[in-house]
This record gives structure tokens, C-alpha cells and sequence, in this order.
């Protein structure tokens, strides 16, 4: 590559964080990194009527927790400065009146009450080839006219002149050969009446002033790449115009149609990276993070939505991702999402991660549920016991809090029927000459007393587990027993008889 590789994620802050975006930075971000080039994120917020206070800060936070930091940001700028759309304004009104003086553009004078008019005149209505002769416009008005509007300060807007039976191609980098033909494009409009630009224009006028030098970006956006193709040749900038790479769409779960919040409010599933409060009604949308999904999964998942690296492998490092990323893995078809995957790789780097990583996230989860943790090794321990049986970060309370307190109600009704006054004395018996030395000895000397009594061993484990844990879950309860200690242990069966026994 001849130029340092610059990429960019350009999102508004208009709401929560999309999977789909995220999985668009991520790419970015991977390009980059394989090819020792430049990651920007540059907050494309010009439009004031959908922007949201604190989106921008929000979007920050998210890329930040999935660990993909940009190198350049309005937090972190370099030399291509303002990483805002809304702190350029001056130089999108320059290019828009270099296009209209070059004759590629031109001043639409439209009332929204004309644009009305014509929708209901004409079915499907555009504004292109087959109607801009028909509209208030500087192609249907004279000179003097136009000068007087522009003069009085009339509303307008600036619209690119799309012309007629062309076929505009360009290379894809995922799609391959994609062509287009004008005659289906109509005049997008360029610069709106507040002098703000649309992402068409601003999106060209900045990767050239950025110095962009490969564009990844939704599938979405295929219907505008003829615009931006036009736009960089007719500005005279289409040798600097960067690579594309249209990425797939995150489908619904059973394959129709791009995934939506709405997909994930009805089926039980995030699909924003972090919990978004909307602040005009305080309504809460839940986050991959918040619901207990790791960062490494979460991106682990994302990238193997729509790429792979050719093997069977399915677990990443990020690390592992930056070093056999290649746009020619990405696919063409869009990639389903599946929740049932997204929590099998959480849970698989759940298994997989050290406690010392995974203790602050787990320590959270307890304190959230009033579980106060005094001792970090002794935390680190329960961890490693009993991380394998946890998919989700909360799932840590129900599997662990029992360590740290003893159970406040038992599941009663599966011991009661079956217990008798000869299994009390068997508990009795059993805590009085109990040593915890390791789970081994601890089950040995179990089985011995059981056998000493009568029973079998099956027929008093259910009830050890119960006085230990409260339930029917856990890991092994002697393994439990040892890391509880003598006297909590025995503590537990003496409360528990005394519950088991009224």
C-alpha cells in the first residue's frame, strides 16, 4: 500500500451503540492494526435535529470498554482536526458552491409545501433527471431571480446534479465490481437551509480532508456510493478517493431482514453494546455489558459475524483478531445473530480467563446484590471453582454467594419427604468428626459413616448439598465444604437440621 493505511468510524450521536456499528468500528479498527495504519473515530453530528446530548460521550465509553481506542478522536486529536462534522461548517458551504459554480450543483428553493404538493402529484416521487426541470430551482430560475433569493436570504438548499444514462462503477473490496446507473439516482440534497452539510457531502469533503484511505461502512450505504463516486470526481479529488468495503448486515435470528432494537425488546436480547438511557424519558435500553458479557467475547462474537479466518477456530484474543484480520474473509451474505452463540463464547471465555482478571467484574455482581467480599484470595479461589458453570457475569451471585453467606432459605421440599431422625443423627455424627483436609478424605470419610449407618451415599448427598448451598446446584460439596472451612460447615448442618427437623 502506497499511503499509511487511515480508516475511520464516523457515527452520530443520535442513541445507543448498534452491534452492527460496533462490528463496523471493530473492522476498522482491525484493518488498521494489521496494517500499521491510523484508527479515527470523527462524531458525524450535523445533524442537529436527531442529535442526543451525550451519545457522543456514550459511544466514547463503548468503544473504550470493547478495547478498541481510536489513535485520533475529539478526545485524542491529531493533525486533521476538528473530529466533529459540526466544528468543519465553514468548509462544506466552500465545496458546495465550487460544485454549483463548476455546474455539478445547484440551489433548490423548495418549500417543504412544494415538496408535498409534488409527493402527492406524483406516485414514488424523486427529486432527479425526471422532475428538477418542473421545480423552484437555479435551473428553472433566472439568474437575477436566483441573486435576488440569495440576497434576500431566501431558505434554500444546495443539491448535486446527478447526470443522465451514466453507469458509475467502482471496486468493492468485499462486493468485488459494483455498478450503478444515474438515471435511478435522484438530486440528494448537498447542504441543508442551516448551512449544515448531509452526510453526503461531508463524508467525501472529510475523508479527503482526513486523508481516509480505505472506507468501511454498512451495506446500508451501497444505494449512496454512486453520490460520494460522483462528488470525489466532481470536486476533482477521485484519485485520493479512498478504497470501499460495503460490510454485510447482522441479520434477525431467523434471517430476514437486518437486526433491529425492536428485534431485540421482542425476543430477550441486547443489541447495543452499553445500556442507553434515553434522556428525554429516562427509558433505560439494555447493553451487551450491563447483561454480563465480557468485552473479549463480545468482540470475539462481533467479528465472526460476516468473517472468519478460514479454520474451524472460533475464539480470539483481540491480539489473535489484529493478526489474521483480512477484508478478503469478510463474506458477502448477511450473517444471522444468534443469542444462544453470543452467550456460548461468553461463557467459553468466562471458563477461560484467570480469576485475578475476571475478580473485579465478579466482585461488582456480589456487591450489586448486597454480597460484601473481605478477602481477594480467598475470592479467587471460589473463581476458579466455580467459573465453569457461569455464562453470564451475574450468574456469579447465584453460583457463589453462598461462600460468602450462608443460605437464607433451603429447598426444603426436596429433602423433608425423605427425612428422617437417623439422618439428623447421621449429620450430627458426620460434623462432629469432621476434618476438611481436601475434598478427597472429606468424601472418603462421607461414605464411611454412611456405610457405618446404612445409607447410601446418594440418599445424603442431596441433603449436604442443601444445608450448604440452599439448593440443588454447585459444584462439587465437598470441594465446597473444604473451601467453606470446619466450622462454617458445621455451622451450616446445624442450622439446616434444625430447619429439616421442624
Amino acid at each position: 500500500m502506497d499511503k499509511k493505511v487511515r480508516v475511520r468510524f464516523a457515527p452520530s450521536p443520535t442513541g445507543g451503540l448498534h452491534l452492527g456499528g460496533v462490528r463496523t468500528a471493530l473492522f476498522n479498527y482491525l484493518f488498521a492494526k494489521k496494517n500499521n495504519g491510523t484508527f479515527v473515530l470523527r462524531v458525524e453530528d450535523t445533524d442537529q435535529n436527531r442529535f442526543v446530548e451525550g451519545a457522543e460521550q456514550y459511544i466514547v465509553y463503548c468503544l473504550d470498554w470493547c478495547g478498541i481506542t481510536p489513535d485520533e478522536s475529539p478526545d485524542n486529536p491529531g493533525v486533521y482536526g476538528p473530529y466533529r462534522q459540526s466544528e468543519r461548517k465553514p468548509s462544506y458551504r466552500k465545496f458546495a458552491e465550487q460544485l454549483i459554480s463548476d455546474g455539478y450543483a445547484y440551489y433548490a428553493f423548495d418549500t417543504p409545501e412544494d415538496l408535498e404538493a409534488k409527493r402527492k402529484e406524483i406516485p414514488n416521487f424523486q427529486y432527479g433527471q425526471a422532475t428538477r426541470m418542473q421545480m423552484r430551482n437555479s435551473l428553472t430560475l433566472t439568474i437575477s431571480e436566483v441573486e435576488e433569493l440569495l440576497a434576500a436570504k431566501t431558505p434554500h438548499v444546495i443539491r448535486i446534479k446527478v447526470p443522465g444514462n451514466e453507469i458509475v462503477h467502482f471496486n468493492d473490496l468485499i462486493r468485488g465490481d459494483v455498478s450503478f446507473e444515474t438515471a435511478l439516482v435522484d438530486d440528494k440534497v448537498l447542504l441543508k437551509a442551516d448551512g449544515m452539510p448531509t452526510y453526503h457531502l461531508a463524508v467525501v469533503v472529510d475523508d479527503k480532508a482526513m486523508e481516509i484511505t480505505h472506507a468501511f461502512r454498512g451495506e446500508e450505504w451501497l444505494p449512496s456510493a454512486p453520490v460520494h463516486i460522483l462528488l470525489w470526481k466532481y470536486l476533482g479529488w477521485e484519485a485520493d478517493m479512498p478504497a470501499w468495503a460495503h460490510l454485510p448486515l447482522i441479520l434477525k435470528p431467523d434471517g430476514h431482514g437486518k437486526l433491529s432494537k425492536r428485534d431485540g425488546d421482542r425476543l430477550g436480547f441486547p443489541v447495543y453494546a452499553m445500556n442507553w438511557t434515553d434522556p428525554k424519558t429516562g427509558d433505560i435500553t439494555k447493553g451487551f455489558k450491563e447483561m454480563g458479557f465480557m468485552p473479549e467475547a463480545f468482540i470475539n462474537m462481533l467479528a465472526l459475524l460476516g468473517w472468519n479466518d478460514g479454520t474451524d477456530q472460533e475464539l480470539f484474543s483481540l491480539k489473535e483478531l489484529e493478526e489474521k484480520f483480512s477484508i478478503e474473509r469478510i463474506s458477502k451474505a448477511g450473517a444471522k445473530f444468534d443469542f444462544e452463540k453470543a452467550k456460548w463464547y461468553n461463557h467459553e471465555w468466562i471458563k477461560a480467563e484467570r480469576a485475578e482478571h475476571l475478580a473485579r467484574s465478579v466482585k461488582t455482581e456480589l456487591e450489586k446484590a448486597g454480597i460484601e467480599v473481605k478477602d481477594d484470595v480467598f475470592l479467587n479461589t471460589v473463581i476458579d471453582l466455580i467459573k465453569d458453570r457461569c455464562t453470564l457475569l451475574p450468574d456469579f451471585v447465584a453460583q457463589s454467594g453462598y461462600f460468602f453467606a450462608q443460605p437464607s432459605e433451603y429447598d426444603v421440599n426436596s429433602v423433608k419427604p425423605k427425612w428422617t431422625a437417623e439422618k439428623a443423627d447421621f449429620f450430627n455424627r458426620f460434623a462432629a468428626d469432621l476434618t476438611l483436609s481436601d475434598a478427597v478424605s472429606a468424601e472418603a470419610a462421607f461414605k464411611a459413616l454412611a456405610e457405618e449407618k446404612g445409607f447410601k451415599p446418594g440418599e445424603l448427598m442431596l441433603p449436604f448439598r442443601i444445608m450448604l448451598v440452599g439448593g440443588k446446584f454447585g459444584p462439587g460439596v465437598f470441594d465446597i465444604a473444604v473451601l467453606l472451612g470446619v466450622a462454617e460447615t458445621k455451622a451450616r448442618i446445624a442450622k439446616a437440621i434444625a430447619v429439616f427437623n421442624a
